[in-house]
Formats: structure tokens, C-alpha cells, sequence
């Protein structure tokens, strides 16, 4: 079920994506399939199975009700890069209560220094991604820090609830999401390993 599962939250996803519309003009990647489904189907893949499922429940509800969860994604990172805009729709987005913004800012903390230490390990293969902080965005840069503030603010309770508990406990035992995201990501493009992948780039 596990790899089904990837295959279906990706669509649900891709479908939500090419809606994305941002001032009436189609981005580049949006013309992109084979990309979006390596980086996206990376990071469902990593999950345990209860979080995939959640997660594509919730693509599902958003669906029934009309709600694209991607355009809310890039929608919320604008309170980072372009304040202003952000105020003008901020009434249109759901609100989220309390106790699942303090896990998600819990959950940001842990993957940014998982970041890092992936950075520090893979310096080539991590050459080109985002900049860390949200500090460091600008109208034409957005961070990881806000682009996964952005991403998990679309999550539901019980996803945070299930995804907070994941990564406390792979923190707990040492492991790193960011790194198993990676080798996902190389794996899909013909590598054996993280370490391979890093020579050879």
C-alpha cells in the first residue's frame, strides 16, 4: 500500500499545483511532472504509513470543499516575503489554533538543524538549495524555514499531531528526515547512496 499510497497523495498533489495560479502566469515548474513527483514523492515516502495516510485525507477533504492546499502554501509564505500582500488575504486562509502552530514551530526547529548538519555533511549536493532563515527572505527569495512553515500551516491537527510525534521520536534516536528526503530524491536519480551522489556532483 505504501508505495500506492505515494503515488496517489503526489497526484492529489500535482492537481492542486498546476491550479496554483500567480498573477495569471504558469511558473516553469509547473510544466514539470517528473521533477515535482521525485521531490515530492521523496518526502511522502519517508513517512510511516499513518502520516501518508492523514496527510492524503487531507488533500482529499481540501478537495471536496475547493480549497487548494498548494495555493494556500504559497500564500502563507507571503507573510515572510511580501508582508504587505499577505495582509490583503490573510482573511481568506484558515485560521490554526494554537497548540498546532507550538508543534509546528517545534517541528521547524528540529528540520532546520537537520538541515544544517545535511549541509555540512553534503556540501555539494545541497550547493544550490534554499537559504536556511526566514531572516533572509526577500520578495524574490523565500527560505526553507518559511516555505515549511508555509507547507505544515496547511496540515491538518492531526497531521501536525502525527508528524510532530514522527519527528520527536527520530530525533530521539538520532536519525535525520532531511537526509532520508535526500536519498530518496538520489536514489530516484540513479545513485546508490548520498555519498556516491555527493562525489560524483
Amino acid at each position: 500500500m505504501g508505495r500506492e499510497l505515494v503515488r496517489k497523495i503526489v497526484e492529489e498533489e500535482w492537481e492542486m499545483f498546476s491550479g496554483v495560479n500567480a498573477g495569471g502566469q504558469r511558473a516553469s515548474c509547473q510544466e514539470d511532472p517528473a521533477t515535482f513527483y521525485i521531490m515530492r514523492s521523496s518526502q511522502a515516502s519517508s513517512w510511516p504509513e499513518e502520516l501518508q495516510e492523514s496527510y492524503y485525507r487531507d488533500l482529499l477533504a481540501a478537495k471536496e470543499t475547493g480549497r487548494n492546499l498548494l495555493t494556500e502554501k504559497y500564500a502563507r509564505m507571503m507573510e515572510s516575503t511580501d508582508p504587505a500582500a499577505f495582509e490583503r488575504i490573510r482573511g481568506r486562509l484558515p485560521a490554526v489554533d494554537d497548540e498546532t502552530l507550538s508543534r509546528i514551530e517545534e517541528i521547524i526547529q528540529v528540520h532546520l538543524r537537520w538541515k544544517v548538519e545535511t549541509f555540512r555533511k553534503y556540501p555539494r549536493l545541497t550547493a544550490h538549495g534554499r537559504s536556511f532563515y526566514t531572516r533572509d527572505d526577500t520578495r524574490f527569495n523565500t527560505s526553507f524555514e518559511t516555505y515549511l512553515r508555509g507547507e505544515l500551516r496547511t496540515y491538518s491537527p492531526e497531521t501536525i499531531r502525527l508528524y510532530h510525534a514522527m519527528v520527536r521520536e527520530m530525533e530521539a534516536e538520532g536519525e535525520n528526515l532531511e537526509q532520508k528526503y535526500l536519498l530518496q530524491t538520489v536514489i530516484q536519480y540513479g545513485y546508490d547512496s548520498l555519498e556516491q551522489a555527493e562525489e560524483l556532483n
